[in-house]
């Protein structure tokens, strides 16, 4: 496993490999395609070296810090990556397939795609170490959540050179 930390450089990304399994500690922010359309050329954040996880929790159980939270199918955010890579952003997190475009795009702009399977989203949540709402909260579970985790688990699917799993 390879510790990494938010926020995330160039040489980061380029070290990275598809395959490779990540413990991802630092903040990461949630996004899904109700918020991505709402960004239009300003997201609610810095993105210069972050990472969007396409995911909303489940509702948070008392006593808890935030419920379960799984990732979305990826593609349904190709038509905003290509910008955000170009803003900055160093990673995405979710489950499927990218678009060619993205693909060029992350190549281009030296960012990588992580993967976490379906069917964890509870697991996932108990490295959730803090997460507020910092946008959009109109979206109910799709606002835009900063999140701190620790060791966050995830796997390369396709890093900054364009090799994936598929």
């Amino acid at each position: 496993m390879i510790k990494i930390n938010t926020p995330l450089s160039d040489k980061d990304v380029l070290s990275l490999k598809a395959g490779d399994q990540v413990l991802i500690s630092g903040k990461i922010y949630t996004a899904r395609d109700a918020a991505h359309m709402k960004f239009g050329n300003k997201p609610p954040f810095e993105v210069k070296g972050q990472i969007i996880y396409y995911a909303s929790p489940t509702p948070t159980k008392p006593g808890k810090i935030i419920g379960s939270i799984g990732p979305t199918t990826s593609s349904r955010m190709d038509a905003f990556a290509p910008d955000l890579f170009k803003m900055g952003l160093k990673g995405t997190i979710g489950k499927g397939r990218r678009s060619k475009e993205v693909v060029e795009s992350m190549i281009k702009n030296k960012a990588v795609y992580f993967v976490v399977p379906g069917g964890v989203a509870a697991l996932l949540s108990k490295h959730v170490k803090a997460s507020k709402t910092i946008a959009y909260p109109e979206l109910g579970p799709e606002a835009v959540l900063e999140l701190e985790v620790i060791d966050f688990p995830a796997i390369v699917a396709i890093d900054a050179k364009g090799k994936s799993l598929w």
